[in-house]
């Protein structure tokens, strides 16, 4: 959550600067020990919650660059970890003294295994892999020990390289069975065709010795792109992975950036640039999406989905290069691209499956971040909805495009058609600006605290609506899922608080309590030679509910729990390295809002139909399926075993696709301003169009329907059958 710097963190930031940092500090110009220095300092004196670097802070680090670098433990040696080890203790006293001993043996180390990696690889893919042996082999790397030697070293590469041959094989065996096969009338010869009929470019069915062939030189050539990409990365890269090894020590949200990645954090924060659309989280087997960006390539796609690994990147019909293993930083550079170039991913679905899927890379705009809405019909009633992805704001300029406008302006829409409810839909939303969200709780309440919001060391400051007018005050249900964060959980939380709001969405929401500001470093150093020096984005603040508990890892825990397929799945704050702790403080002084005649008997109802919904216990089942596939590592490298799972897995999938099949009954129409803007822009319709098939058969959204009809008012003009505008 991106917000102006507090008078608190202003004067940490000046005490810093009055530190006169120059290049004279260091015995020599090293910009390494400069930005070691630099951004240990920031951390030390302007962290919410420093840590103390000491003993226990360096073995973190020492275990967490190794994993870094090494996360499928397939270049580094036990006798390399056993050397390394020397600095085990001793990293604190390094970060302290600006040496970078460690890092430096470490660097020098992989780049030594990496090159003998090559002769390895190339070494077992030079000879045929045996998918008739049973054999199996554990992606559970991190409980795996390093390698004895260069023998155990070896047959640990030709385990995963034909892991990630049969992926290949597979794909190609099924790839001829779908062909037809016909007789050449003249000849006698079996030709192959691809669909609709026309002679493929193999002429003769490979034999299985020739498909397997086809996919080990198919992997050969993944890896030669791979250790030429590595080639391209200077040391200087790979000193930013460890600085922000040390700085990830401090929780997840702090960062640091080196100059071209801030300029990207700028163009992302301006909410345009070229790509496919999609945010990813960097895990041992791949690049997992966990955000699908609204309107953009992904989304337009419908063929990925959050919690999909991507495994391998190809550019528009080229051999794809393997990702795993990679930065991911790096295997972005590879995603991304100009608009209109093509991207072939390889991607390990959420079921287990894996596809290869083409996406055409676009302009991302922000227009689909922005809020939107829609009337809701259910026999003869009408109800609102709004859509926030975001809580966005123009930081330079607020009187510009925000959320809080925005969600005003769709009020006051939706009151115009005659609704009866309001839905405020949060799922997915990660979060935003911390003075918008205030500013969109006061449409829904008198006035009174909406958060409170304490920086370390000092006392709390109460963010508070002052202005006595109510937007709606009509019946309001509040939507959130494990990926509603930030700004979204202030904003149920204090509805819920209030008893204001039903609160409809999983068991608890994303539980990221954390402020975050960034911090150019070129503005602490008074002389230097070295040019952009990055910027560092620090946690200053932590936010708490007006009741007094912080959302921070616990979240919001909504009044009528419903299973998503994200339930059993590690989303949340909780499951991020090094995360802040829960803690609570003194509550704001509020009074709960009494404009509900029934406000707990209505969840009491709602809780009971939700329980003995069919839909939502196959939407149940299906999560906890999900779950037992992600948690499931030993795979089997035996073709027969992994063809049976595979269909096992398909079948499974097909199963769950039924999901999609409910339909609420409910129509949904998009405000009359919408419909004059569709004869000029059709790509705006389709979007609406797609949105509202998709809301048909959300299940939450028919529930959170129901909880407005339940809904009883004291506000009597609000209790009145709304008349239905065609």
């Amino acid at each position: 959550m991106k917000r102006n710097l507090t008078l608190g963190f202003l004067v940490i930031l000046i005490a810093v600067a009055s530190c006169s940092f120059t290049n004279k500090s260091f015995e020599t110009n090293d910009k390494d020990k400069l930005l070691l220095d630099l951004i240990t300092y920031v951390l030390e004196r302007g962290h919410y919650e420093p840590k103390n670097i000491n003993d226990d802070f360096s073995v973190h680090v020492f275990e967490d660059f190794i994993n870094v670098l090494d996360p499928t433990k397939r270049y580094f040696l036990e006798e390399d970890i056993l050397e390394f080890e020397q600095y085990k203790f001793q990293i604190d006293d390094q970060i302290k003294n600006t040496d970078i001993a460690f890092f430096n043996l470490v660097y020098d180390r992989l780049m030594k295994r990496m090159e003998e990696a090559k002769g390895i690889y190339s070494e077992v893919l030079d000879d045929p892999f045996d998918f008739s042996a049973d054999e199996s082999i554990d992606i559970n790397y991190e409980d795996q020990p390093f390698a004895r030697d260069r023998g155990e070293l070896r047959e640990r590469w030709r385990q995963q390289l034909k892991y990630a041959t049969i992926g290949t094989y597979d794909s190609k065996m099924n790839n001829q069975k779908q062909k037809i096969t016909v007789t050449d009338e003249e000849t006698g010869e079996e030709l192959i065709l691809d669909e609709p009929g026309e002679v493929a470019a193999s002429s003769k069915p490979l034999s299985p010795e020739e498909i397997e062939k086809a996919a080990r030189e198919s992997t050969r050539q993944t890896l030669d792109e791979f250790f030429d990409f590595v080639a391209d990365l200077e040391r200087k890269d790979w000193f930013v992975q460890y600085i922000n090894t040390i700085v990830d020590e401090f929780d997840p949200h702090t960062y640091y950036f080196a100059p071209e990645d801030k300029d990207k954090f700028d163009i992302s924060m301006s909410g345009k640039f070229e790509g496919i659309g999609a945010r990813l989280q960097k895990k041992p087997e791949g690049a997992k999406i966990v955000e699908i960006i609204s309107g953009g390539p992904v989304w337009r796609n419908q063929q990925l989905e959050v919690g999909d690994e991507i495994l391998k990147v190809g550019q528009d019909g080229q051999p794809p290069v393997n990702i795993v293993g990679m930065r991911l930083d790096d295997a972005i550079k590879l995603i991304k691209g100009p608009k209109g170039t093509v991207v072939d991913l390889t991607v390990r679905k959420v079921d287990g499956s894996i596809e290869e899927i083409s996406i055409t890379r676009d302009v991302v705009e922000l227009e689909e971040s922005y809020a939107k809405s829609a009337t809701v019909i259910k026999d003869n009633r009408k109800f609102g909805l709004i859509n926030l992805p975001k809580f966005y704001v123009d930081f330079d300029d607020y009187s510009e495009r925000n959320a809080a406008t925005d969600v005003a302006k769709e009020v006051e829409r939706l009151k115009e058609e005659g609704v009866q409810g309001l839905i405020l839909d949060l799922r997915d939303n990660g979060g935003g600006s911390l003075k918008t969200v205030v500013e969109m709780a006061g449409l829904f309440i008198k006035d009174g605290p909406i958060v409170q919001v304490r920086s370390s060391g000092k006392d709390k400051d109460i963010y508070e609506d002052k202005d006595e007018r109510i937007q709606w005050d009509g019946p309001l249900v509040i939507l959130v899922n494990e990926l509603s964060a930030s700004a979204s959980e202030i904003l149920a939380a204090a509805m819920q608080d209030y008893k204001r709001a039903v609160v409809i969405g999983s068991k608890q929401t994303f539980g990221k309590g954390t402020v975050q500001n960034v911090i150019p470093l070129e503005n602490i150093v008074r002389s230097n030679e070295y040019g952009d020096l990055g910027a560092i984005k620090l946690t200053t603040q932590k936010f708490y509910r007006i009741n007094g508990g912080s959302t921070q890892l616990e979240g919001v825990k909504s009044d009528v729990v419903v299973p998503d397929r994200y339930s059993y799945i590690d989303l949340g704050e909780r499951d991020q390295n090094n995360p802040l702790g829960w803690d609570k403080i003194s509550p704001a002084k509020y009074q709960p809002w009494d404009g509900y005649i029934d406000y707990e008997l209505t969840i009491a109802n709602s809780t009971r139909r939700m329980q003995g919904n069919p839909q939502i216990k196959l939407i149940e089942e299906n999560a906890k399926w999900l779950k037992t596939q992600q948690d499931e590592t030993v795979i089997s490298l035996n073709y027969q075993k992994y063809r049976q799972e595979a269909e096992e897995d398909k079948e499974m999938s097909r199963y769950f696709k039924t999901i999609s099949d409910y339909d609420s009954k409910l129509t949904f129409k998009s405000l009359g301003y919408e419909q004059e803007l569709f004869t000029k822009d059709p790509v705006l319709r389709e979007k609406r169009d797609r949105w509202h098939q998709n809301l048909a058969k959300d299940v939450y959204v028919e529930e959170a329907v129901n909880v407005l009809e339940d809904l009883k008012t004291n506000n009597i003009e609000n209790t009145k059958l709304a008349s239905v505008k065609d």
